[in-house]
């Protein structure tokens, strides 16, 4: 029997034949124009050609042979493999969508780029949701931390963003729960980073042989303190060099963050504080970017919501959004 499946608000103006792909990956699109040929695909019940642009409300009739086709595993060039569940997840994950650019709220645990040992990737499964757009990373996040990552869906944007993010001209904030009490409560810390350490200088180790350290500015203002053992943390990373704020917080604060287990796993919480938490995930989200638009040029602010996990911490905490 034939599924009726209406368009949501996120694939609003997304043509029929695009939309199909995205369902169903594993649909040769010669199998596509034959079910439109046939009147086995329509639209609000009008037989359609399959370049029809979709809008929010819009009722699509699926056949029923295209069940196998979403239940078949997608596999990316590169080896990866997700299923139609994970790019559903994902999709709800956006929080804005245009011509240029798609804006998630990634989750903790996902990883954004693919490679070894990686089954699913934010860069694999956004370019198996718009299979016709050129997908770019132009910033990353790391895997264990949540919240706002920009991609770009095509060259001159990928470009724009690239620029715009490396000259610092677009503006990242994060929140974080850290364990401990930062003092002074607002500051700019500016040093240099190699491998999850910090120095004070760029001096090359070993004698001068070794690698050169990078500089690492970040600016911090304390909000609230909680317990008198947590601090609820506004950063604001003026570079991009790993784990940034991770090792910030844990070696030059020495207030390492909720959650993280390379960087803090020397500093225990108050065993009350650990059965209130209830989850193992980093409380590290990225929660606001500011930026130009790379067609419009307008600046663009967005904010994402705070994941599910940091809820109920947030409300026992009495911990506010700045």
């Amino acid at each position: 029997m034939a599924e009726i499946i209406t368009v949501s608000k996120v694939e609003d103006g997304t043509r029929l034949m695009r939309w199909f792909l995205r369902r169903f990956p594993a649909m040769p699109q010669r199998e596509f124009y034959k079910l439109c040929r046939g009147g086995q695909i329509r639209v609000n019940s009008s037989r359609v050609r399959g370049n029809e642009i979709l809008r929010a409300g819009d009722a699509v009739r699926v056949p029923p042979t295209l069940t196998g086709y979403a239940k078949a595993p997608i596999k990316s060039e590169g080896g990866d493999n997700f299923t139609l569940s994970d790019l559903e997840m994902l999709r709800t994950c956006i929080i804005h969508n245009d011509e240029d650019i798609v804006v998630f709220n990634k989750p903790a645990g996902l990883a954004v780029q693919g490679g070894t040992g990686i089954r699913k990737s934010v860069d694999k499964m956004a370019a198996a949701m718009f299979p016709y757009a050129k997908i770019s990373l132009v910033h990353r996040l790391d895997r264990d931390t949540s919240g706002i990552l920009v991609v770009a869906k095509n060259q001159n944007a990928a470009q724009k963003l690239a620029a715009a993010f490396q000259s610092k001209t677009a503006h990242k904030e994060y929140l974080a729960l850290l364990n401990g009490d930062v003092k002074p409560p607002r500051g700019v810390i500016d040093n240099y980073m190699l491998k999850g350490q910090v120095f004070d200088t760029a001096a090359r180790l070993n004698g001068g042989a070794g690698p050169r350290p990078q500089r690492a500015v970040t600016e911090y203002e304390v909000i609230s303190t909680a317990v008198g053992c947590v601090s609820w943390v506004l950063f604001s990373p003026k570079t991009g060099r790993t784990h940034q704020l991770r090792v910030h917080s844990a070696r030059t604060l020495g207030a390492p963050i909720v959650g993280d287990d390379l960087y803090g796993r020397d500093k225990k919480l108050d065993g009350a504080l650990c059965a209130v938490l209830g989850t193992q995930n980093l409380f590290l989200f990225a929660y606001k970017i500011t930026f130009q638009h790379p067609s419009s040029g307008r600046l663009m602010t967005l904010k994402a919501p705070v994941p599910e996990f940091m809820l109920p911490v947030m409300k026992f905490l009495e911990l506010k959004l700045p």
